[in-house]
């Protein structure tokens, strides 16, 4: 992590997302104009980017970015970028990763303990066993959680688990759907992507909140 000043915390209180609200997840920087444009087209929440190291900063979240979003009364979360495709997970790489995205989240962007910050998991090496892909993310999960955020998995394609692997095989409570995403076993999924779609001139990802089946909810920032 490069030297940086924490940035004053951000506006707004750790709630719970209610079941029912749409929003959506983008890979560009959000203007206050666009911000309010999302909110007027009646969307509840934005769900923005964070880099897997300091070299792959640009175009992510930061904290006057996140400051736009929670003004026009978009709920916020962080996910992390995914590799490129067949990359290769380890434990090591988890532990990497995961550190860096609880660091940027707190001392770049600002976001409070207590929320959701996503894993992207898809498009692992084909090749990849089952067990270093549970390793990756136990390790990306301990790194984010002893920061005191709450670990979330985008279950993307390619994962490289299965339904029961996901559920059994995971310490995680919150579960993101892709679009083209396997079902998690006995929880089920508190987030659903939707297919991309082109709003106010910006392309984005709609999703929808929901209750997962054992209650869960997932967690954001909101004012």
């Amino acid at each position: 992590m490069p030297n940086t000043t924490i940035p004053l915390a951000l506006p707004g209180t750790v709630q719970k997302a209610a079941a029912g609200l749409s929003g959506f997840d983008i890979n560009s920087h959000v203007t206050a104009a666009q911000a309010t444009g999302f909110k007027n087209a009646g969307y509840d929440f934005c769900i923005r980017y964070i880099p897997r190291t300091a070299k792959l900063i640009k175009n992510n979240l930061t904290h006057a970015e996140a400051l736009r979003i929670l003004n026009a009364g978009l709920a916020l979360m962080a996910v992390q970028h995914v590799a490129l495709p067949q990359w290769v997970p380890s434990e090591t790489l988890g532990t990497a990763y995961g550190t860096y995205a609880a660091s940027y989240a707190k001392e770049i962007v600002g976001l409070p303990p207590g929320i959701n910050i996503w894993l992207d998991l898809e498009e692992v090496d084909k090749n990849a066993p089952a067990a270093d892909v549970i390793a990756y993310c136990q390790a990306w999960y301990a790194a984010v959680h002893a920061a005191g955020y709450v670990p979330g998995v985008y279950v993307g394609y390619g994962c490289g688990l299965t339904s029961q692997q996901l559920y059994n095989n995971l310490s995680f409570s919150h579960y993101w759907r892709a679009y083209n995403g396997p079902e998690v076993a006995t929880r089920g999924f508190q987030i659903l992507q939707k297919t991309q779609k082109l709003v106010n001139g910006s392309m984005i990802d709609p999703n929808v909140m929901q209750t997962d089946h054992l209650g869960g909810t997932a967690l954001w920032l909101a004012k």
